[in-house]
């Protein structure tokens, strides 16, 4: 119809329905933009819209087209259309009533549509991220804490560790303060016991340990926080009463130690360091809970280390004693033996001396040659017996010596030739005696303990070589040293034995044939002059004794 063509004019689609369904006009727009537009029931069920009758049997209606028709008012609504491709556009729908007709304009809003679909989606969107990102903020948060959790537990372990494992208590702080040094960035931390009303130091890390033994103590508001078992956190110009004065403040962390309710020292860490100390709180209290056992533990493991190095110094001093008593009643008895036998013997030696002289008076006033000659050799015999028993006797005399129980000058080398003649029947057609004596000068000492320390080992020597054998003795001064060498070609030590020999009780002899002493009383003997007595052997080889004496 002509009297619409004015509607041309106009940029939106515009359609004229007459009646319910004739269409009476399409402008230009329209054509253009739905030309496949043949029925309008099939283009208006193209069109969607929100609002429809629920309870209308025509399925026209469901239509905004047939909605707008059949509306006694003018009509608006939203609606999409979908067109044979399946694209999707929106339009904002007006109908306007004339008469029979139904002006139906179509304005197209589907940028607008899909600005607002977008800015939904993007607060969609939006909103998705802020939760996400609440979500990743919570999950730092819970790695943080668990990665904090987990360092905690690693020092607190590590700390546990290092308690465990050592009684040292100087390696126990060291490390404790090494530990907690690195976790705070401290320039200084150092372990003070509790003294009197204050503090002394016993341990630094981060510095020499040029404040040991220093005496500290804190102002009263630390004091009492650390009576009350808290741990002290300020940042302070001072390290505590009466130091130096820091050119800026220093975060200075204060921990008590307590045991059974005891304080027993502090730990103090200074750092440069500005933070908050949170999670670390947790850190210290273990720490500081683990320590003071420790510091317990490590000083009663160290008292009853000291009692059983007291105890066991007294056991050896014991022994010592017991073996000097023992060597005292050795040579006290030996010394009233030796007593007695030279008194029984000097007595029918004298006895004989007597009737020896009396023959060699009456021997010369016989007459007969052979019979005087026999006689006087037989009496000569008898003289050098009684000669080489009265030296026998003389020599035990001088060996027991009971009455030379101080320090005297004596001569090694007549000491050792004393010895010799008696033990003469333990070498006798048996083992040769080589001498290589030095000129060696008068010694200070106990020359009867010094004769049986010789004996000891020339008897020793003595057994050791089994048929034939040498024993090489030598005397020498050096840097005002003198030393005696017990050379022999006996079996010699086996390795596993010779560091036993000094030991008291320990023999080689077999049961029922030494008493274990000899050695251990020799080796105390040397040690009361101030000298030392060594030991070379080899098996199948010989064994040599070297004995080292002071000449002064």
């Amino acid at each position: 119809m002509k009297k619409f063509d004015f509607f041309n004019q106009y940029r939106d689609p515009v359609i004229v329905v007459k009646g319910y369904e004739e269409v009476v006009f399409k402008n230009n727009t329209f054509c253009r933009i739905f030309n496949t537009f043949g029925d309008i029931r099939k283009f208006a069920h193209r069109m969607n819209f929100e609002m429809c009758p629920m309870d209308s049997e025509n399925v026209d209606l469901y239509s905004p087209i047939f909605q707008a028709i059949v509306s006694e008012q003018n009509f608006f609504a939203r609606v999409s259309y979908t067109s044979l491709q399946g694209e999707i556009s929106y339009y904002d729908l007006t109908s306007v009533k004339r008469g029979i007709y139904t002006i139906i304009f179509l304005t197209d809003v589907s940028s607008q549509v899909l600005l607002q679909d977008n800015k939904k989606e993007q607060q969609r969107f939006k909103n998705q991220l802020e939760e996400l990102q609440k979500e990743n903020d919570e999950l730092q948060e819970i790695r943080q804490k668990a990665q904090t959790q987990a360092f905690k537990i690693a020092l607190i372990n590590k700390v546990s560790n290092i308690i465990r494992e050592s009684m040292d208590i100087s390696m126990i702080l060291n490390s404790v303060l090494k530990e907690l040094s690195m976790m705070f960035g401290c320039f200084r931390a150092y372990y003070a016991s509790t003294s009197g009303e204050g503090f002394c130091i016993q341990e630094t890390f981060g510095e020499k340990n040029s404040l040991f033994g220093v005496n500290i103590c804190f102002d009263e508001v630390v004091m009492n926080k650390l009576k009350s078992q808290e741990v002290s956190i300020s940042y302070s110009l001072v390290e505590y009463v009466g130091a130096e004065t820091f050119k800026q403040p220093v975060l200075r962390v204060v921990v008590p130690v307590f045991h059974i309710q005891k304080m027993i020292g502090v730990l103090v860490l200074l750092s440069y360091q500005k933070r908050e100390l949170n999670e670390e709180l947790e850190i210290l209290d273990a720490v500081s809970s683990q320590l003071g056992n420790a510091i317990i533990r490590a000083e009663l493991y160290q008292k009853n280390a000291k009692n059983v190095k007291e105890l066991k110094q007294a056991l050896d001093e014991l022994k010592a004693t017991q073996l000097q008593l023992i060597n005292s009643e050795k040579m006290a008895s030996l010394g009233q033996l030796v007593a007695g036998i030279a008194h029984e013997i000097n007595t029918p030696v004298a006895s004989i001396k007597s009737n020896n002289e009396i023959l060699t008076k009456l021997i010369s006033k016989i007459e007969d040659s052979d019979l005087r000659e026999m006689l006087e050799q037989i009496n000569s015999i008898d003289s050098e017996a009684i000669k080489r028993i009265s030296k026998i006797v003389v020599s035990l005399k001088k060996f027991v010596r009971l009455d030379e129980a101080e320090l005297q000058e004596a001569d090694i080398n007549k000491e050792l030739d004393l010895t010799l003649d008696l033990i003469r029947h333990e070498t006798k057609n048996k083992i040769e005696i080589e001498k290589h004596y030095g000129k060696i000068p008068l010694i200070k000492c106990y020359p009867n303990m010094l004769n049986q320390v010789f004996t000891n080992i020339l008897i020793n020597s003595c057994q050791a070589i089994d048929n034939l054998g040498k024993i090489t003795i030598t005397t020498e001064v050096r840097d005002n040293k003198l030393f005696i060498s017990f050379k022999d070609n006996g079996c010699g030590i086996s390795r596993e034995n010779i560091n036993k020999i000094f030991t008291a009780g320990f023999t080689t002899k077999g049961v029922g044939i030494g008493t274990g002493l000899g050695l251990a009383i020799s080796s105390k003997i040397i040690d009361k002059h101030g000298g030392k007595i060594s030991v070379n052997s080899e098996l199948g080889v010989g064994t040599e004794f070297i004995i080292t004496l002071n000449c002064e």
